[in-house]
């Protein structure tokens, strides 16, 4: 299989097969033949065409670089080119995991409480350490939290996160894309950012992993309506009080 361009640090690694494929390239499985470690290789292809995709890149690389926790994704290498000229594609070596929580979800139906507990337990620590740190993931689902057999998680794809140096709300929409729809908070929708927005989001990974997506769907369109009567995050009390005026009249 054609995986490698020209890198001379190449024939450290054996490909074993593609896990994953996607707008950004390909996600492969490979053995380091230095130390016999299965490993994955991420390949961006044309990393320069697109500047919002190169700072995107930039971005996860510069944040994984620097945490360091047992529940998120370490980047172990980053191969680099032999001259500038020939820097096109970039290859991220990351520790392999096997799947992904959204394919734990939907391929087990039987998970236990102890499951849910466990898997909530590993994704709270995360996401106490990155928040201490002033990093907000901003795209946390289950597709972006990878799993093990044992049932380690650890969540990856920063490439939508940012740090915020203070801890007052910024009224500033950072990207035209925040979050993905079913996992956005409901402020964010009228472009009202604050540390809660971020762990409303994280929360409703919950109970898709209870099986419970429905309630995500749902809130989601409450939401909405929320957003068109400009009640979000105006006025706690106003907020509450219409949210449960919504319970009551739309079941």
């Amino acid at each position: 299989m054609e995986f490698f361009t020209e890198y001379g640090e190449a024939s450290q690694y054996q490909i074993q097969e593609v896990v994953g494929k996607g707008s950004y390239g390909v996600v492969a499985a490979a053995v380091d033949t230095h130390t016999g470690e299965r490993v994955a290789i991420k390949k961006i292809n044309d990393v320069f065409e697109h500047v919002s995709d190169a700072i995107r890149i930039l971005r996860e690389i510069k944040v994984l670089r620097l945490l360091r926790h047992p529940d998120i994704v370490v980047i172990k290498h980053i191969m680099l080119p032999p001259t500038r000229r020939e820097f096109r594609d970039i290859y991220v070596v990351f520790e392999l995991m096997e799947s992904d929580l959204h394919q734990v979800i939907e391929a087990n139906h039987d998970l236990s409480p102890e499951h849910h507990r466990f898997f909530l337990y590993q994704l709270l620590c995360a996401l106490k350490y990155i928040h201490s740190a002033n990093v907000f993931h901003r795209d946390l689902k289950p597709k972006n939290i990878l799993a093990n057999s044992d049932c380690k998680l650890k969540i990856c794809d920063f490439g939508l996160a940012r740090v915020a140096f203070n801890d007052s709300p910024s009224t500033i929409f950072w990207t035209d894309y925040v979050a993905t729809r079913w996992y956005r908070a409901p402020e964010l929708c009228g472009s009202f950012f604050s540390k809660v927005s971020w762990s409303f989001c994280n929360t409703l990974c919950i109970p898709e992993m209870c099986k419970s997506f429905r309630f995500v769907y749902n809130f989601f369109l409450k939401s909405c309506k929320f957003s068109k009567y400009n009640f979000l995050c105006q006025d706690t009390k106003t907020y509450l009080g219409f949210y449960q005026y919504s319970i009551t009249h739309f079941p």
